[in-house]
C-alpha cells in the first residue's frame, strides 16, 4: 500500500511538471538544456506550424498565438530565455519600463550580415500618441529603420497579475530604399511575453512579417527583417 502511495504520489508530480510545460516538442532538447542555463536561443522557425510556445499557458500568451495566427507570416523567428525568479520578482515592473522607454529604441545596435557591418536598428524613435486603457497602453511611434525610411507603429502593452505582453505592428506601408513597396500596412509585428514558470521567469519573443516568398525577395526579407526583430529582442532580454 506505501509503494502504491509512493507511485502515485510521484506520477502525479510528473504529470504536473508536463502540464506546467509551457513549451511543446518543437523546442528540442539540446535547446531546452541551452535555455536552462540562462542563455538566450534563437530559432528562425518560418511558419506558425513551428511555433514552440504551447495554447493555455497563460491568457496573454494565447492573446499573442491568435495575433500570430491573424498575422499569417512567410517568416517567423522566436528568441526564448530564462530568469531566475529569486532575486528578480520585479522583473515585470523593470520590463515595463524599458518597453515603455521607446525613445531609447534609438540606437539598438544591429549587425548586417549582408554589409558585414554594425548599424543602428533605429536611428530615432519618437513617441507619436500615447493611449491608456485599463490594463492596456497603446502607444502610436515613429521609428526610423534604414533602409525602410520611417516605420509607423501601433505598440500595445497589457499587463495581468502574471504576465506582460509586449505586441508592435506597423501600421504604414514599408518601402526599400524608396525603390520597391516590400510590406504592407500590419503585415509585420514584434511580441514580448513574460510569464512566470515555477522558479523562473520566461521571456519569449516572436516576431513575423507577412510578405512573399520570392526568389530575389526571400534572402532580403530573412536577413533585412527577421534579423532585425531578432535583434530587437536579443537587445530587451540582455537588458536584465
Amino acid at each position: 500500500m506505501k509503494k502504491i502511495t509512493q507511485l502515485f504520489f510521484i506520477s502525479t508530480i510528473l504529470i504536473a511538471s508536463i502540464f506546467a510545460d509551457p513549451f511543446n516538442s518543437k523546442l528540442t532538447e539540446d535547446e531546452r538544456a541551452t535555455i536552462s542555463t540562462g542563455e538566450i536561443i534563437i530559432k528562425n522557425i518560418n511558419y506558425e506550424k513551428n511555433i514552440c510556445l504551447k495554447k493555455g499557458v497563460n491568457p496573454l500568451g494565447d492573446k499573442l498565438l491568435e495575433e500570430i495566427n491573424h498575422l499569417n507570416p512567410k517568416y517567423l523567428a522566436e528568441v526564448i530565455q530564462y530568469k531566475p525568479y529569486k532575486g528578480n520578482e520585479d522583473l515585470p515592473q523593470r520590463l515595463e519600463a524599458i518597453l515603455n522607454n521607446v525613445p531609447e529604441y534609438a540606437g539598438i545596435p544591429y549587425y548586417s550580415v549582408r554589409a558585414e557591418a554594425w548599424y543602428n536598428l533605429y536611428d530615432s524613435a519618437e513617441i507619436k500618441e500615447v493611449i491608456e486603457n485599463g490594463d492596456t497602453k497603446t502607444i502610436r511611434a515613429d521609428l526610423l529603420m534604414e533602409p525602410f525610411d520611417v516605420v509607423k507603429e501601433d505598440i500595445e502593452i497589457t499587463k495581468s497579475s502574471e504576465a506582460i505582453l509586449y505586441s508592435a505592428v506597423n501600421t504604414n506601408k514599408l518601402r526599400y530604399l524608396d525603390k520597391f513597396d516590400c510590406i504592407w500596412p500590419k503585415k509585420m509585428k514584434i511580441c514580448i511575453l513574460l510569464f512566470r514558470d515555477g522558479d523562473n521567469w520566461v521571456l519569449y519573443g516572436i516576431g513575423g512579417v507577412n510578405a512573399p516568398r520570392v526568389p530575389f525577395f526571400t534572402e532580403r526579407i530573412q536577413t533585412s527583417f527577421i534579423n532585425r526583430i531578432n535583434t530587437f529582442c536579443s537587445f530587451i532580454f540582455k537588458k536584465f
